[in-house]
């Protein structure tokens, strides 16, 4: 057998391998996303917002005597 012969055998045998392992991915080899769906700095400006317009509604309401 020549030299190009077993290596092509070879890489043919690691190929059907593959074929063979296909759609069985281990989970330490399947990239992992963050666990939020939002970036960190999006996150805090939503939170600002909101609990800022809490707190704008709450320092209206007091000065104006609890009427609406």
């Amino acid at each position: 057998m020549t030299t190009s012969r077993r290596f092509a055998d070879r890489k043919i045998e690691k190929f059907d391998k593959n074929i063979t392992r296909r759609g069985a991915v281990s989970e330490t080899n399947t990239k992992k996303g963050s666990k939020f769906p939002v970036g960190p700095i999006l996150l805090g400006f939503f939170i600002f917002v909101v609990i800022g317009s809490s707190l704008f509604q709450i320092i209206r309401t007091a000065t104006s005597g609890g009427m609406a």
